[in-house]
């Protein structure tokens, strides 16, 4: 790399469709890049509190938060490094008679974060898919499986709604004792593990119902981005588009690498029958960057985190990238 390159920290977690990058074997051009490996959750700290990267993975909802209060110190680029359907995190005990979002409708149901990207979706698709009030719900906030866990973003939560914070047990134990109905949660509660677990999922199939809501809705859920300090980007103008590019082709190899039965990249025997499945399904890249392929997810989380009192205003999805983003371009 020559030594006129910019030098640019960036933390993300380590992704089989972000390695290229990190290693090298798809440069930035004119960046050398100070690659830093970390838990997702040390990288939203620290980006978030003290800003210590230039380029940063970060959540979607703490991150549309910022930019609904007009934070004027990051920007973005539509690049997603994780996308997954929650239809399996919601969590009822073994013997519940519930099946469905509708059958939670009045119940008591504690989240980890109300802030938290995986339940805005959730409590998104109760409401939109399923028809549930969500203010006729009395909430709880705490840890899963550890208690004192806090909440870490501004709320102005909608009038009429309850949230009871919850420092002093666990959600787990107190879906265990029947004083909640539900947990929704990414992380699942650690009675939940085993043929004998006292905890279950909510729906009996959840990638069917995840398959049937994306046919309906065009809906696959962004958990994260990648951030950018925004001082950076206005002394280099051309920096997200080069990150944007270079983030692609990463990505576009690593699904080549899935889609390669000779040699499978993973330990799982049928990863590349996934991926072509996922491919015909999605008619082409089953996980596309960019504002356009994404409107409809984009679109219905911003609504989300609105209604649910996470943004005080309406964003619309190119409020938060880069005004020097263009989708036009060939890699």
């Amino acid at each position: 790399m020559a030594s006129s390159s910019l030098r640019v920290t960036v933390a993300t977690k380590d992704y089989d469709h972000t390695r290229d990058i990190a290693y090298g074997a798809v440069p930035i051009e004119g960046v050398d890049p100070i690659w830093l490996h970390l838990p997702v959750e040390e990288i939203f700290h620290r980006f978030f509190a003290h800003r210590e990267f230039d380029v940063s993975e970060v959540s979607m909802a703490k991150y549309c938060s910022l930019v609904a209060h007009r934070d004027p110190t990051v920007t973005a680029i539509p690049v997603f490094p994780t996308r997954v359907f929650r239809h399996s995190s919601f969590w009822v005990r073994r013997e519940s008679t519930a099946t469905t979002p509708a059958d939670l409708a009045g119940g008591r149901i504690g989240v980890p974060e109300w802030a938290q990207t995986a339940g805005i979706y959730m409590r998104g698709l109760m409401a939109h898919e399923y028809g549930v009030d969500l203010s006729g719900i009395e909430w709880f906030q705490g840890g899963v499986n550890q208690a004192g866990r806090r909440e870490h973003a501004e709320l102005a939560l909608p009038e009429g709604l309850s949230l009871t914070v919850v420092p002093e047990r666990t959600l787990n134990d107190m879906l265990l004792a029947g004083e909640l109905d539900a947990v929704l949660s990414a992380r699942p509660p650690r009675n939940s593990h085993g043929p004998d677990a006292a905890v279950r999922r909510l729906f009996a199939d959840p990638a069917a119902e995840e398959a049937g809501y994306l046919a309906r809705t065009g809906i696959l859920p962004i958990m994260h981005t990648i951030a950018l300090r925004r001082e950076l980007v206005e002394a280099h103008p051309w920096l997200p588009m080069t990150l944007l590019k270079a983030f692609t082709r990463a990505k576009d190899n690593s699904l080549e690498r899935m889609l390669d039965g000779a040699t499978p990249r993973v330990p799982l025997p049928w990863i590349r029958y996934d991926a072509e499945r996922a491919v015909e399904q999605f008619g082409g890249d089953p996980f596309p960057y960019g504002v356009a392929a994404n409107r409809p997810t984009l679109t219905a989380f911003l609504q989300y985190a609105q209604e649910q009192g996470i943004c005080p205003r309406r964003v619309e999805p190119e409020e938060l990238f880069a005004p020097q983003i263009d989708e036009g371009f060939r890699i």
